[in-house]
């Protein structure tokens, strides 16, 4: 049987192996256990998922060194990542059996309602570069609105997923929640299958194009988060000290390997200067290590494919024009290391201004005004998120209005309440892909029209 070799992006050692799975095999099994687990109890379905959480919180450390080790980003963030996955499925276990539809007003001694009603079979599609928090995230909200769950972690990162899957399927009905291993031919099946209802795809553009025609031709749901290209807008009258922290923070959380990376800066030039040296200083002043190591504050690239789009898109700036104020050159020795990067002088056009980088790279523009930065921060296909870091509170509720994207911050690079659910726009994406809206992308509406017989 194939099976898939992880190795441990920061010494190239293996981590572990996992044996390759058959599409037809998992979803006829979810076909058959869904009926089942339809039928069951909303309270049941949710205290069984609940049950899961704890498992997972008990295991939050060896889950933790296992997403750190296949995936390179610092512990502490992975801590955080499990963390962040437990609270969703606690959140979801909680919103499940309150889930439901709406009364309707019609004939006097008739009933009408809206009722919600489970799709069928879950195929969850998950990206490698938060694998333990989507997966428990995309998992808990399929099972407790009735859909049974085959969860295909992405190749590079199928461990800590296939451990998620493993605690949380303790206690469920056999089939209810399987683990489906393999590259991206395994995605393709299971998003083409006939057996399977709804696909939820993290990943790239041209991955969830292809997902999207799949469901479009046998009249499948899909929910798409896709690619970004987020921008960050620095108002003039900030402290671009504290405005350079937040673009660190930004750029180079996780490598730059999240879906909402600041990956353009747009700075109005009265305070650029400040800004830029502050970034740089920054930006030196981080250590670069495996994420096993506790000093670590940015870990290695997923693997040296994406470390060489990196460094292509850096280079190809610098050739261009665009002025290199640090980092710039893959690191020496062994691991997928590339060090955080800030470009000055970068233009449209640049791969690195249209493309998703997916690395540690700020590049910015200077701009004049804060339309301006509006209209460069539009300027783009994608439409997933964006940050105004801004004293204006005009600006910031402008910013709010015209930004074409699912999520604004304003003064924060990350952030927001539990249970957010903006929905991508542009290639970004399309459905929500979390909060309570969620569940409604995961079931269908049944509408009901009741009379009683002739007397």
């Amino acid at each position: 049987m194939a099976e898939l070799v992880v190795t441990d992006p920061a010494t190239g050692d293996t981590v572990g192996r996992l044996p390759c799975t058959d599409a037809d095999e998992v979803v006829v099994t979810a076909r058959a256990a869904h009926a089942g687990w339809e039928r069951t109890e909303p309270a049941r379905r949710a205290s069984l998922v609940k049950a899961g959480a704890r498992r997972l919180r008990d295991a939050l450390e060896e889950v933790a060194l296992l997403q750190t080790r296949e995936g390179g980003k610092p512990l502490a963030d992975s801590r955080g990542g499990v963390e962040a996955g437990i609270g969703a499925i606690e959140q979801y276990a909680e919103l499940g059996p309150l889930h439901g539809g709406r009364s309707l007003q019609g004939l006097w001694g008739a009933a009408d309602w809206m009722v919600r009603v489970s799709r069928g079979v879950a195929a969850l599609c998950l990206p490698w570069n938060d694998p333990v928090a989507i997966a428990c995230a995309q998992i808990a909200a399929n099972l407790v609105v009735g859909n049974t769950v085959v969860c295909k972690p992405s190749e590079k990162t199928p461990l800590s997923t296939a451990e998620v899957v493993r605690l949380l399927g303790e206690g469920l009905p056999a089939g209810v929640l399987q683990l489906a291993v393999g590259d991206g031919s395994l995605g393709a099946a299971l998003a083409g299958h006939a057996g399977v209802d709804v696909v939820v795809h993290v990943g790239s553009v041209s991955t969830g194009r292809a997902v999207a025609a799949a469901c479009a031709a046998r009249g499948a749901k899909a929910v798409l988060e896709l690619g970004g290209k987020d921008a960050m807008i620095v108002d003039a009258g900030v402290d671009p000290a504290w405005a350079a922290e937040q673009a660190a923070v930004g750029c180079f959380a996780n490598a730059g390997q999240i879906c909402t990376s600041i990956e353009r800066i747009f700075v109005h030039r009265d305070l650029a200067d400040a800004f830029v040296d502050e970034l740089v200083a920054r930006a030196k002043a981080l250590r670069v290590g495996p994420g096993t190591d506790p000093t670590t504050e940015m870990g290695p690239m997923i693997d040296a494919g994406q470390r060489g789009v990196v460094h292509r898109h850096v280079s190809e700036a610098v050739d261009a024009g665009a002025d290199l104020r640090c980092g710039g050159a893959p690191l020496e020795g062994p691991g997928c290391f590339y060090p955080p990067t800030v470009l000055t002088g970068v233009a449209s056009g640049m791969a690195v201004v249209e493309e998703e980088t997916f690395g540690p790279v700020a590049a910015v523009q200077v701009v004049g005004s804060f339309p301006e930065a509006l209209s460069a921060a539009n300027a783009t296909p994608y439409g997933l998120a964006a940050v105004v870091l801004t004293a204006d509170m005009a600006h910031a509720q402008q910013a709010a209005r015209e930004l074409a994207v699912g999520t604004v911050k304003v003064n924060a690079a990350f952030g927001g309440a539990p249970g957010g659910a903006a929905s991508p726009h542009g290639a970004s994406g399309e459905g929500f892909g979390y909060g309570r809206e969620l569940l409604d992308e995961l079931t269908r509406v049944r509408v009901v029209h009741l009379e009683p017989p002739p007397a």
